[in-house]
């Protein structure tokens, strides 16, 4: 077995997705093979319907490759059942989607201390306090969802992703529902949250500036690799 220190953080290897919809199999990631290293930002980038979201999906086993393997910190997640995915990546993985996924009758605290004590955390809402007080919402961790902003709730999904200190930070157009200020605002905070815990982030932005911050530049277009650009700042 490979030593997972020295392993990419993500790997995957003629990965390949189809779907089955109402016009039949559609095929949506034609054979892409990458590595994502430790401690590396990613974005992903292209135009709608390139595949970057179904992609995202794969590296987090939360779609089933159809071809082709994926591996996370040394695993295959190609291998593995639903429940042993849903493990994994409360283990190792943060995910934070355009749409928040807040629990609506749980407050913020609740909704990112109750993960935690789901995994067997003794100190999930002492650590959820200190995460809603690292994106600035330290006063509102009381309040539901219902009376936050989007840019507030998407602060708690973040303290949500980060709370558990993964290795691995999944993110689908986090800025997608937000306006410019709330969007730079949730930018700033993800990067912060990142460099914090030393994570490795893979980002699906259409946000030029949000790309532009990243490592590294991963382009799709019609399900396939268009290009993979290694910032000069980062060389």
């Amino acid at each position: 077995m490979s030593d997972p220190v020295l392993s990419p953080v993500l790997s995957l290897a003629d990965t390949r997705l189809s779907l089955d919809g109402n016009a039949g199999r559609v095929d949506i990631l034609h054979g892409i093979t990458l590595r994502v290293e430790k401690g590396e930002t990613v974005a992903l980038t292209g135009p709608s319907g390139s595949g970057k979201s179904s992609l995202l999906m794969l590296m987090g086993g939360l779609e089933r490759a159809t071809g082709g393997s994926v591996h996370a910190l040394g695993r295959d997640l190609t291998a593995m059942n639903e429940d042993q995915l849903a493990r994994f990546r409360r283990d190792n993985m943060g995910v934070v989607f355009q749409s928040f996924h807040l629990i609506p009758t749980m407050t913020a605290l609740e909704n990112v201390a109750t993960p935690l004590e789901l995994a067997g955390h003794a100190d999930a809402f002492e650590r959820a306090e200190a995460e809603l007080a690292a994106v600035g919402l330290a006063s509102r961790a009381h309040h539901y969802p219902s009376q936050m902003s989007g840019g507030e709730q998407q602060r708690v999904a973040l303290a949500r992703a980060a709370a558990p200190r993964p290795a691995i930070l999944l993110a689908d157009e986090p800025t997608g529902n937000l306006d410019g200020a709330n969007g730079q605002a949730i930018m700033d905070m993800l990067f912060g949250l990142r460099d914090r815990h030393g994570a490795t982030l893979v980002l699906v932005t259409h946000a030029p500036e949000l790309a532009s911050r990243c490592d590294r530049e991963i382009r799709l277009r019609d399900g396939r690799l268009e290009g993979d650009a290694l910032r000069a700042a980062a060389e």
